[in-house]
């Protein structure tokens, strides 16, 4: 059972579907290395072969060997501005197939849905794309081509949803459902138990040669067109965590941000901006944070001619700040935001109207009269009146439906879990949780936070579910 079905989960569904990878025969890898590495058992499948000696030495954008295995195999030269093909080919083996259920709370696609459809990605477009169907090729059949090398966010949906019923995994998907509680229960109270609701499409739920004294059992509800919640229980030797981190917005923690005018989502402005309760004449809309969505706040803001005091811990010219991490070119309307950020400060008025920038300052307070109280890194405070504001900080997982909300997986099992500071703790090569056999974690929970990179995941846990399902061949 997964749970999730954004990138991570549709993939993980194509490779457990009987969808296996093998080297593409008189193809040429342009790490010499690895293509030694490959030819050497060419008729050996990516899913059956050594994954940490196929990977040992690669490096890239990623810190985890098997994302940057599966990249390269996929994108060969992609880092460099190349287009080489892939030199993976794909056989059907219906025979290999592990019978699985994938649940989401969305479409197919996950948290790509809930997305603002116009957005622009901050990936290129083809690093969207899953495996054996190039995004750029489906993108052709609309007709259409990529701006900038990037595509929006309605796109990347579409695109998604496309790729299971293309590959025929949508008998796998449930759509709808919301899982309340996962825990480890005695293999032997479950056999009295029908599964309820969700049936794996499979005569034999898994065909594992040893029964394992636990299994997981799963419990949710499927939300039916009427509205109504029926209830559900699966019971699964194992568990993949695919959710991502979309869920709750980080929060500051200070007084008076749970006000009606403090949002979490940039949704909130839009909202604002179409039903007119903000414009031109309205006080400044606050926007708390330095990453891409407070940037598209401010973008956004600004295409609406709405005044904006943007907010940030950082300098300016601080490393870690994402604007100084992305090539100019291929990101000009960032590059944009940063220069306002850097040209527009309360201390010295630059050339854009309408936009202030307080960086290293934070917010102390939001009080019920709208206004906010700033301090700066000296402990100078200033107030400013505000229409709204934006706290757009990032977000975190909601792992609410495990044991102790999950922290006991985590690296640092003191801490909750974030994908950038604290994520799962996962084996490289296998993705499987070190404190909990059984129970895998991908995507962004194990530190993988694009969706080029969250496919190795899917490839080491595919890999490793075989492997213990005895479904590789002699």
């Amino acid at each position: 059972v997964f749970l999730g079905n954004g990138p991570s989960g549709i993939c993980l569904s194509y490779l457990l579907s009987g969808y296996i990878p093998y080297f593409k025969r008189d193809s040429t890898h342009p790490h010499p290395i690895l293509q030694r590495k490959l030819e050497e058992t060419p008729d050996v499948s990516i899913l059956d072969q050594d994954l940490e000696y196929l990977s040992e030495g690669l490096e890239g954008r990623s810190h985890s060997p098997v994302a940057l295995l599966f990249d390269t195999l996929q994108r060969p030269d992609t880092d460099f501005g190349g287009t080489a093909e892939s030199v993976l080919t794909w056989w059907h083996e219906t025979n290999r197939a592990i019978p699985h259920l994938v649940l989401g709370r969305n479409a197919p696609g996950g948290a790509w849905h809930s997305i603002e459809g116009s957005m622009i990605t901050l990936s290129r477009g083809e690093w969207m794309g899953l495996p054996d169907l190039p995004f750029k090729d489906w993108l052709k059949q609309k007709r259409r081509g990529l701006r900038n090398n990037r595509a929006t966010a309605e796109d990347i949906a579409r695109y998604y949803q496309h790729y299971v019923m293309k590959k025929g995994l949508q008998k796998n998907f449930k759509c709808g459902t919301v899982v309340t509680s996962v825990r480890k229960v005695s293999a032997e109270n479950t056999s009295n138990h029908a599964q309820k609701d969700l049936e794996v499409n499979s005569d034999s739920h898994w065909n594992f040669n040893e029964k394992s004294a636990e299994v997981f059992q799963v419990d949710g509800f499927l939300k039916t067109v009427k509205g109504d919640k029926e209830p559900f229980s699966i019971y699964a030797e194992n568990v993949v965590l695919a959710t991502g981190t979309y869920d709750s917005p980080t929060w500051l923690g200070v007084k008076g941000e749970n006000l009606s005018y403090v949002h979490h989502q940039l949704s909130a402005l839009e909202e604002a901006v179409k039903n007119n309760s903000i414009g031109i004449t309205s006080d400044p809309v606050l926007i708390v944070g330095a990453g891409l969505t407070a940037a598209d706040a401010i973008l956004f803001a600004h295409h609406c001619n709405i005044p904006v005091i943007h907010v940030f811990r950082r300098r300016v010219s601080d490393p870690g700040l994402i604007f100084n991490q992305l090539p100019k070119m291929m990101y000009p309307e960032y590059h944009k935001v940063h220069q306002m950020m850097k040209e527009q400060t309360a201390a010295c008025a630059g050339p854009y109207e309408c936009y202030v920038s307080l960086p290293e300052h934070h917010v102390l307070s939001f009080g019920k009269d709208k206004k906010c109280i700033f301090q700066d890194k000296n402990g100078c405070q200033k107030v400013y009146k505000i229409s709204m504001a934006l706290v757009l900080t990032g977000s975190n997982p909601n792992l609410s439906f495990l044991p102790n909300n999950g922290i006991d997986l985590a690296v640092d099992n003191g801490q909750p879990v974030n994908p950038k500071r604290n994520p799962i703790d996962v084996d490289p090569f296998t993705y499987e949780c070190t404190q909990e056999k059984g129970l895998y974690a991908l995507g962004p929970l194990a530190g993988d936070n694009f969706v080029r990179f969250v496919q190795g995941g899917a490839l080491a846990v595919a890999s490793s579910l075989l492997k213990r399902a005895n479904k590789n061949p002699p």
